[in-house]
């Protein structure tokens, strides 16, 4: 039983925390929908570049079913690997049109970290992604960091930075080691930016580090509450301790990256764990400084989404330069009857994602220069 000083603790880190080139194909949009959607009729057809899958907070633990804090909302943790299983069925049978596959963070739940039986569920979970025809790209939440430090996790599997762009004539889109961030581009004219949302956090770093003592600080500050987890009362309420931002070191290589994909006419999508915008999460599960990352999304023309998970709800937006915000459904807190994950099939002038389950279908269309 959890102490009552404890609830909001628990509710908070298990709850809302938890909350190329390769040949072109053709064919039509309308024959995509026809084999793997009910979406309808989309205005103009033109030939689908590429595919590719998304999947977030899978939150794996050899647990039985618990409930939220106010016991409202499942956790299904042994189930969330049968849903990855039948999501990669899935993603194979596409396997001539799938690229790869966006793994958004939290792939295994913090609960692991109490039993002591973190590496022994990463390694299940990562065994359904070896029978994956594509790669996957990960990227790090909440969860990796309360089951690993970061030099674990930079030494493990979760780390695909071996499979981003390196751009010689372009030294300033070459990622610092400080952060977890990278890009790639899969088919010409389109890019895909990692970004590391835990840069500046006081999760899964060395205490007696100047980057926590520096994190802790600032979180202190916006955040007086004796428990960090709490956003009682705050203004800024994404000022939680399950929560992180991205320091200026990594904007500053973000603004460059999308410099280079201005000057090449590339069209960008971003990738991180937490989302960046109110209108596709709630408040307290933002990052902590999401307008420095809107900021420099809105400086240039390239950007047309921006994929994120965390929140379990999901949540979509288009914001008012053009950009949508897709926060993807929670696996981790999907039913044995349903599925949590999605296949996004690239046009040139948009984007359409064939959600499964709670995951809903979208048409994504550009904005226009």
């Amino acid at each position: 039983m959890i102490p009552p000083e404890m609830r909001l603790a628990f509710r908070v880190i298990w709850g809302c925390a938890g909350l190329g080139g390769r040949k072109r194909f053709q064919e039509t949009s309308l024959e995509v929908m026809d084999k793997n959607s009910s979406l309808g009729a989309i205005d103009g057809i033109s030939e689908l570049c590429f595919s590719f899958g998304v999947v977030s907070d899978i939150q794996y633990a050899d647990l039985e079913d618990g409930y939220n804090f106010l016991r409202t909302r499942m956790r299904y943790y042994r189930y969330s690997l049968h849903h990855l299983e039948g999501a990669i069925e899935e993603w194979n049978e596409e396997s001539n049109h799938l690229f790869f596959v966006l793994q958004l963070g939290d792939i295994i739940d913090g609960f692991n970290a109490q039993y002591k039986v973190s590496e022994e569920s990463l390694q299940n979970v990562l065994k359904e992604f070896e029978k994956l025809k594509a790669p996957v790209h990960h990227t790090w939440g909440n969860h990796e960091f309360y089951n690993f430090s970061r030099d674990y996790l930079r030494n493990s599997k979760l780390n695909t930075k071996f499979l981003g762009d390196q751009i010689a004539h372009c030294p300033e889109t070459t990622p610092s080691e400080n952060y977890y961030a990278y890009h790639f581009a899969p088919f010409p004219k389109f890019r895909f930016i990692l970004l590391d949302a835990y840069d500046m956090s006081v999760l899964g770093m060395d205490q007696s580090s100047p980057k926590y003592q520096d994190c802790m600080k600032m979180l202190k500050e916006k955040n007086p509450n004796k428990e960090l987890n709490s956003p009682q009362g705050l203004s800024e309420p994404q000022f939680v301790q399950y929560n992180g931002g991205f320091s200026q070191d990594q904007l500053d290589w973000f603004d460059a990256v999308l410099t280079f994909s201005d000057t090449n006419q590339e069209k960008v999508v971003v990738v991180g764990h937490v989302p960046i915008h109110p209108d596709c999460s709630d408040d307290t599960c933002l990052a902590w400084n999401y307008r420095d990352a809107l900021s420099v999304i809105w400086s240039h023309k390239c950007v047309v989404c921006f994929l994120a998970g965390h929140t379990h709800d999901g949540g979509y937006c288009i914001d008012t330069h053009g950009v949508h915000h897709i926060t993807l459904e929670g696996v981790i807190e999907t039913p044995p009857e349903s599925q949590a994950f999605g296949t996004v099939h690239v046009y040139p002038d948009k984007m359409v994602l064939k959600g499964r389950g709670r995951v809903p279908d979208r048409i994504m269309y550009y904005k226009k220069d």
